[in-house]
């Protein structure tokens, strides 16, 4: 189920949706719809709109956004321990390879890195530019398929990233800067930029990165699970 909810800030919005839906704030998906910054005649707010299955906490197994969560850890150290710790992961590593391995390319799985409700896997192949695919679409439905498998295996609590050559690392910093590079453009062309189709997970980084910059404003358009975000000029 989908709901729609309003704040002055993203912290705001997402603790009103967290105390309506009597729900933590781990146990529901969030997405920025849109952002807008406090104006000489009108306040500023941020939209979001929240994920959940029948008002209780989702599977994130079978969710179509909750997959899209590509975010890495930050300040840990990566690649430690790499081999798998309990019957769970020797399966999700061995269910993983399998499927590489029936595409046709060879691989090495390892544990990348361990959390309380997510567990990274690195996949280390010489076709590692065919996993990732363009925009890293192949390798979203890879890790689509291992959060299934995760799912069925009955970890609906664990949230599984798949990586490979720091490709997840390399596309954040890559939107980092497309985000803020379409802000200077919009500031000089006084128009908005609509930029290409992005899931969830990096659509919301784009209206993150934008959110305290005064003269613009961002929201996301279009259907679907790739949508795209549109930025415009709001002016001083």
């Amino acid at each position: 189920m989908i709901h729609e909810f309003e704040g002055k800030t993203e912290k705001e919005a997402i603790e009103l949706a967290a105390a309506e839906l009597g729900l933590e704030k781990d146990q529901f998906d969030v997405e920025i719809i849109e952002t807008q910054k406090t104006g000489l005649f009108k306040k500023g707010h941020v939209r979001i709109c929240v994920h959940t299955d029948n008002d209780v906490m989702p599977k994130k197994a079978e969710s179509n956004e909750s997959e899209f969560d590509n975010s890495m850890p930050k300040g840990k150290p990566l690649f430690q321990d790499p081999l798998p710790r309990d019957d769970f992961e020797k399966a999700l590593v061995d269910f993983v390879a399998s499927v590489i391995r029936k595409m046709g390319y060879d691989v090495n799985v390892e544990i990348m890195f361990r959390e309380e409700r997510k567990i990274g896997l690195r996949l280390d192949s010489n076709s590692s530019s065919i996993l990732i695919g363009r925009k890293g679409k192949n390798l979203d439905s890879l890790q689509l398929l291992a959060n299934v498998f995760a799912g069925r295996q009955g970890r609906e609590d664990v949230r599984v990233i798949l990586d490979t050559e720091n490709y997840r690392i390399r596309r954040e910093e890559s939107l980092v800067r497309l985000a803020y590079t379409t802000a200077d453009r919009v500031r000089i062309s006084k128009n908005s930029i609509l930029l290409e189709p992005m899931n969830p997970f990096e659509r919301r980084l784009i209206h993150t990165t934008l959110n305290d910059i005064a003269d613009v404003e961002t929201k996301s358009e279009g259907e679907g699970l790739y949508k795209q975000v549109r930025v415009l000029f709001k002016g001083r």
